[in-house]
């Protein structure tokens, strides 16, 4: 082999090795992002759902109370 082809086949072999390392890097960071976007649906339903009891408890709050003074009043 030429001195050209063998330099051929060495950036050839590189970029390969390139490719693949990079292919593992997008591999990990969507596993990443997944993993992050489950986490936030997660986090919004439960930041909904103390929404829903604070506004809840709000709206107790504004109609005299459920509950009855305690017995020391």
């Amino acid at each position: 082999m030429t001195d050209s082809a063998t330099n051929v086949s060495a950036r050839i072999d590189h970029l390969e090795m390139r490719l693949t390392e990079q292919d593992a890097t997008i591999d990990d960071l969507n596993r990443t992002v997944t993993e992050q976007w489950r986490l936030i649906d997660r986090l919004r339903r439960q930041v909904d759902t103390l929404t829903e009891r604070v506004e809840e408890a709000g709206a107790r709050a504004a109609t005299g109370g459920a509950e009855p003074p305690p017995p020391h009043y």
